[in-house]
């Protein structure tokens, strides 16, 4: 028992501390909080870290096989954008702006995958491109701040369902319906084997192109439910909402535990360092902390786990080095 504790905790260290680090801050958040643990501030701190969540998880879905999206941000800001002109009215309509969002999402992360991998560019600079094209299609949907998102939709998913706030409900849906049955096919698995090694997983017979395409394009559908669901919150759409989702969006993966090397993490580590670092983001506010001052402690901490990762890289390096 001791034994595979051990072994487990090993191969899972990063979310382990991850998992730790989100509880403690957790607990000192709700301690600061004036109105303590209720289902009120339980609701409104899910709905807080949601969206991040759900940008994290598009961002991660790059970052495994060790890519960077640049365009998470501005996919969000056009599904923002788009569902503020599309998602109200009767239930069809409604349900059927939620599909062209949806749709909008997947073809935007097609595109961004048809370049990386047909094109062969860097996907650091492929997302930056195709991030300002996307950025210019919201603004051109939505110029001004405005719109209108369905209000019945949104009380049903910001609120809170017998005292479970909706919006956990929502991320935890996405998990066991979206996440886990990819990760089981051979898309999924393709995914961490590129990360890890796309020499090695070409040579191992996986479809390296496909896995590829695959991760761009959830990316690009999990980007588009982070804009409906900020839509949600706000009843507007606004094409300039997505400009600080993106860097955010790295730091929740790096804090969450998952590589930036790629082949390592996944979805689920990406969402506890999205409400970590929302989590700490309102403990600093409740703390007295100057609002300017939470981009720079975000800063500090993508510096701080960025530099973890490199020190482990090079350890690791080291250990080949000393066994060959």
């Amino acid at each position: 028992m001791n034994m595979s504790f051990g072994l487990f905790a090993r191969q899972n260290y990063r979310g382990l501390i991850a998992v730790c680090i989100l509880l403690v801050t957790f607990v000192a958040f709700f301690i600061l909080h004036p109105r303590h643990l209720s289902v009120y501030t339980l609701t409104i701190w899910a709905n807080q870290g949601t969206c991040l969540a759900f940008v994290s998880m598009s961002q991660a879905m790059v970052v495994l096989t060790a890519g960077i999206d640049l365009s998470v941000g501005p996919i969000l800001a056009l599904s923002n954008s788009l569902a503020s002109e599309v998602v109200n009215g009767s239930p069809a309509h409604v349900a059927f702006g939620i599909f062209l969002v949806m749709l909008t999402g997947l073809a935007c992360g097609f595109i961004n995958g048809l370049v990386v991998v047909v094109g062969r560019i860097q996907p650091i600079v492929t997302t930056l491109a195709t991030g300002t094209v996307y950025t210019g299609l919201a603004l051109f949907i939505r110029p001004t701040t405005g719109g209108q998102i369905s209000e019945g939709l949104s009380d049903a998913l910001t609120s809170n369902l017998y005292g479970i706030p909706s919006s956990l409900l929502l991320v935890a849906g996405t998990i066991l319906l979206i996440w886990v049955p990819f990760r089981r096919t051979n898309l999924g698995r393709g995914i961490y084997a590129v990360g890890s090694s796309e020499g090695a997983a070409y040579m191992s017979g996986l479809d390296v192109k496909r896995s590829k395409m695959a991760a761009y394009t959830l990316a690009g559908l999990l980007a588009s439910f982070g804009g409906l669901f900020i839509g949600l919150q706000t009843l507007t759409g606004d094409a300039m909402t997505g400009g600080s989702y993106t860097l955010i969006s790295i730091a929740s993966v790096v804090l969450g535990g998952t590589s930036l090397s790629g082949g390592i993490g996944g979805a689920l580590e990406a969402i506890i360092g999205a409400f970590t670092l929302r989590t700490i983001n309102s403990m600093m506010f409740f703390a007295g902390a100057p609002p300017l001052a939470q981009p720079l402690f975000e800063g500090l901490i993508l510096m701080a786990a960025l530099s973890l990762g490199g020190l482990r890289l090079i350890g690791m390096r080291n250990r080949l080095d000393l066994w060959q």
